[in-house]
């Protein structure tokens, strides 16, 4: 029987909902970006239509969201000053699959910053970008956002036909190329993943100080990457170390992980340390090597190891996704939350419109500006939202 796991769940967002959202039990102070209304952005029961350019994706306006006194005037919407040293760099993926989640994965960054006009977002596509870049104005008029073709032949080779259908994708590996894509006057960018919301200050995790590192995320220690590859590849110990935390580099042993969804990268470091080419060394050994579909999670971590510095895991909170085959919902880690991510096989917006929701799902849904999407939050959400925006 589910019925504990979702009962247990259920406590969980009710807990995060008291703890995280509330301002005066959290343990850091809450954003206070300036808003038009106490109301604005989140999901009412009368959305007002927009554009969508036809096709399945239509998304309700958002909010403006406006920089606090101290921020400056911000220049929202102006569709230049990439270069301006003020200004807080994320990369987000847009694709047709994924565009609800990268819309609520945005409209949160937007709502939780103190200075959100400081915040520029750089969209990486592999087809239809001006369809996809109409459907983000729509719902985000003045956003500070430019859109980067990524080419699926650049990875095509690479990319295994045993993993799953969702890393199959091209644009899964958009990330490793973003020292690449992106203007060399960007010196770092936080990458987001499509499937997450922040509740904190993007800003914050922005000014991670690095300690040198080319890489920041949230590490994972004792991984047992085993059942990763095969024999041969634990044979050579050439390979086989990079996964060890064994002093000894021909054992396998537990070693530390970082789930790529959530990364802040230094891309000076990364360009002067050719760290893309390492990863695309690994992709090429995993796909000779791996008999798992697990093994893409391991290429990214192994081409910077040694590379990457620890953030608190307050800023990925990952897993949440579960598995939608065996309807099992997941429950939060244990310590505060900055940044909830729904990695996994279940995604919130298809579990809401299914009408099947895990419980942890009402935390994404208040982000959600999807026309067509399932019925407001409850009253008590709405309220808990709005004390903690003011």
């Amino acid at each position: 029987m589910r019925w504990p796991t979702r009962f247990s769940g259920l406590f969980s967002a009710a807990l995060v909902m008291v703890v995280v959202l509330s301002p005066s039990l959290q343990s850091f102070p809450p954003a206070e970006a300036i808003r038009s209304s106490q109301l604005d952005g989140l999901p009412l029961p009368l959305p007002l239509p927009i554009g969508g350019g036809g096709g399945r994706h239509a998304f309700r306006r958002a909010p403006e969201f406006r920089n606090a006194a101290e921020c400056g005037g911000g220049s929202g919407g102006d569709g230049g000053g990439v270069c301006d040293e003020s200004l807080v760099h994320i990369a987000i993926t847009l694709d047709e699959e994924y565009l609800r989640g990268s819309v609520a994965a945005v409209h949160s960054v937007l709502r939780y910053a103190r200075c959100p006009e400081d915040v520029f977002f750089h969209f990486l596509v592999a087809s239809d970008p001006a369809r996809l870049e109409a459907l983000v104005r729509s719902a985000f008029p003045r956003l500070r956002c430019k859109l980067y073709f990524f080419d699926p032949e650049r990875v095509r080779s690479l990319i295994s036909s045993s993993v799953r259908q969702a890393l199959e994708q091209p644009l899964n590996y958009a990330r490793n190329y973003l020292p690449d894509l992106l203007e060399p006057c960007v010196r770092r960018v936080v990458y987001l993943d499509s499937d997450l919301v922040l509740v904190d200050d993007v800003a914050k995790l922005w000014r991670t100080d690095l300690a040198g590192r080319a890489v920041g995320a949230p590490e994972y220690c004792r991984a047992n990457f085993t059942k990763y590859f095969t024999p041969r590849f634990w044979s050579d110990p050439s390979l086989a170390s990079t996964f060890s935390s064994s002093p000894h580099p021909h054992r396998r042993g537990p070693s530390c992980y970082f789930n790529t969804g959530v990364m802040v990268l230094d891309l000076d470091r990364w360009r002067r340390r050719g760290y893309t080419r390492r990863i695309e060394r690994w992709m090429e050994v995993a796909e000779r090597s791996a008999h798992s579909t697990s093994w893409v999670a391991a290429a990214l971590p192994a081409g910077v190891r040694g590379a990457r510095g620890p953030i608190d895991h307050r800023w990925n909170q990952h897993g949440l996704g579960g598995d939608n085959v065996l309807g099992s919902c997941r429950d939060l880690h244990a310590g505060p939350v900055s940044l909830l991510h729904w990695s996994g096989s279940g995604k919130p917006w298809a579990r809401i419109d299914a009408l099947r929701p895990c419980p942890l799902d009402s935390l994404w849904s208040p982000f959600d500006l999807y026309l067509h999407s399932a019925p407001s939050p409850s009253p008590l959400l709405l309220l808990l939202l709005t004390a903690y925006s003011r």
